[in-house]
């Protein structure tokens, strides 16, 4: 079976604390509900899937070529 997580393609997952969370909430001044869904069951969560609660927020941060890097955020979900 391939790790599709360790492919050079797949972004970066990082899952946020209680105080990051908070931080980004209100930068974006949205509801935890307000951020887009990625299920937990996602290949590229393989790696966190141990770490990784519903309800938790993850970072995505990719490669841009417009920015050099891109963060976004995501709510767990089943």
């Amino acid at each position: 079976m391939v790790d599709v997580s360790q492919h050079e393609l797949v972004p970066d997952h990082t899952v946020l604390d209680g105080d990051e969370i908070e931080g980004v909430l209100e930068e974006y001044n949205i509801k935890k509900t307000d951020l887009p869904k990625i299920k937990r069951t996602d290949p590229a969560m393989r790696d966190l899937e141990a770490d990784v609660e519903v309800g938790d927020v993850v970072q995505v941060t990719r490669d841009s070529r417009t920015t050099d890097r891109a963060v976004v955020y995501r709510l767990v979900v089943e």
